[in-house]
């Protein structure tokens, strides 16, 4: 059996998605540096790891997405 793609429309969300998940990592990594409070700092640490995890599981699914050429 043959396995399936993404269509376009898909795969395009899920590009937003990678875009939206990078901002949000690259937000809490810098944000560590000017939070004092310890509590607050461990769950954005918490925050970071999540986001690298997700968007490790996005990147998979993005492999399927078609090849376009312009």
């Amino acid at each position: 059996m043959e396995t399936q793609g993404l269509a376009f429309h898909e795969s395009m969300e899920i590009h937003e998605l990678l875009n939206f998940k990078t901002i949000c990592l690259a937000k809490s990594k810098l944000m560590q540096g000017v939070v004092f409070d310890k509590d607050l700092k461990e769950l954005m640490q918490q925050d970071v790891q999540q986001s690298i995890k997700q968007i490790n599981e996005l990147k998979s699914h993005y492999a399927k997405a078609p090849i376009q050429s312009i």
